[in-house]
């Protein structure tokens, strides 16, 4: 709470990268929409939220709305990554300031270029803040597509945002995406708590029992287009599956990230048309997430090649939530949700002979397939939203002192 006087409303500041805008109604939307129903998620515990991002004055898409009634916006210029928000920063810094005496708690969402900033704006007039750390950018260095000097700007900001992250996580009360994000910032100073981002709700939990029951195997894979992401693989893998005698196409559903994931996503179509598999990998394109987590339904599992670097895919957890029996890599901390026979199948490498055997498997063996999809399930029931919310606010409401608004959510 702010010093030295009583108040009766708690407002909760947010600072992240994502852009925002409103439509003609005012309706807040938000381009990928897992930050959008993180906010919603956390809304029902305090009397205002007040967004510090970038509003972009048109729609990019449809995007997912902020349902919430209680968001506000204090708008960032709009930028695209951290070299476009340091030529900003002259300009940013005082809206920060200014920003952080209109607030009660400060939440950073990290790594993320702004959040250092409101962090020492937080601390300059005496706001209490927790973090979230979703990412690790140091693990992405090595398969950071840029050479010379792009490679060694690069490097400087990532060595910039694990300092930040460290100073934030040591005088802070901080959550993690998964073990290997919780393990990475816990020292003797620093005792972080492990989470598991999400972004479903028990309403988007499937029934299905069972998947593959056609000819026809259409697996999905939910990514962002970038060399860090592994899709590389895909090509070779489809050729593989298909000589294998399995009718199999991919669709990727996700952006292209700057150059680099153009250039990413050539190379996978022009590797595709030298293998003749061409027609069986799509490129959808962004979907918001409130059009994505209905067309899950329509495959029969998932794949994930993803390289070091992850906390825990949100993706995973749409899967399970969808009944989609999942291939993904053994990396970061995707072991702290998928365990192996169990509720997944984890590669230790994102290899083509890797892949198409765990594919292979699920398409063959349907009990395994419905054990995978049965606790899958059972997974997701216990990472929701609103339980993750919950957990998160009953540490919030105890480390910071801070009287939330009561709400009924079972933690299980």
């Amino acid at each position: 709470m702010r010093p030295g006087r009583e108040y009766d409303r708690v407002t909760l500041g947010i600072v992240y990268h994502m852009p925002f805008w409103r439509d003609a109604d005012g309706t807040l939307r938000e381009v990928e929409g897992s930050f959008a129903r993180y906010v919603d998620s956390l809304a029902p515990y305090f009397d205002e939220i007040s967004l510090c991002v970038p509003l972009v004055d048109h729609a990019r898409g449809t995007g997912t709305p902020i349902r919430a009634r209680n968001v506000t916006v204090a708008a960032l210029p709009p930028f695209e990554g951290p070299v476009h928000f340091y030529p900003l920063l002259p300009a940013i810094l005082p809206r920060l300031v200014k920003w952080a005496r209109t607030i009660d708690v400060l939440h950073c969402r990290v790594p993320s270029p702004a959040a250092i900033f409101a962090f020492a704006a937080a601390r300059l007039v005496r706001r209490p803040a927790f973090l979230l750390v979703v990412g690790d950018l140091q693990a992405m260095l090595p398969s950071v597509p840029y050479r010379g000097l792009k490679k060694v700007l690069w490097g400087g900001y990532t060595a910039f945002e694990e300092w930040g992250i460290g100073v934030m996580s040591r005088r802070s009360l901080t959550f993690a995406n998964g073990p290997a994000l919780t393990a990475k910032h816990t020292d003797a100073r620093s005792a972080v708590i492990e989470t598991k981002t999400t972004t479903i709700s028990e309403r988007d939990i499937a029934q299905r029992v069972d998947t593959c029951a056609g000819p026809a195997i259409r697996a999905l894979v939910v990514s962002r287009i970038d060399p860090r992401k592994g899709l590389h693989v895909l090509p070779a893998t489809v050729r593989a599956l298909v000589d294998s005698g399995l009718d199999f196409t991919v669709d990727v559903v996700g952006p292209a990230v700057g150059q680099p994931g153009e250039r990413e996503k050539a190379g996978i179509e022009a590797e595709s048309r030298r293998l003749g598999i061409e027609r069986r990998i799509s490129f959808r394109g962004s979907i918001p997430l409130e059009q994505l987590l209905p067309a899950y339904a329509g495959y029969d599992l998932f794949v994930l090649p993803t390289l070091p670097g992850e906390g825990i895919p949100r993706v995973l957890l749409e899967a399970m939530a969808s009944g989609l029996p999942i291939v993904t890599t053994r990396v970061a901390g995707i072991p702290g949700l998928v365990t192996s026979e169990i509720n997944g199948l984890l590669v230790e490498e994102p290899t083509v002979r890797s892949l198409a055997d765990a594919v292979n498997r699920i398409v063959a063996d349907p009990r395994l397939r419905r054990s995978l999809i049965a606790n899958g399930y059972a997974t997701a029931r216990r990472h929701t939203l609103e339980t993750q919310a919950a957990r998160m606010m009953e540490a919030v409401s105890d480390r910071l002192h801070v009287k939330l608004r009561p709400v009924m959510v079972p933690v299980g």
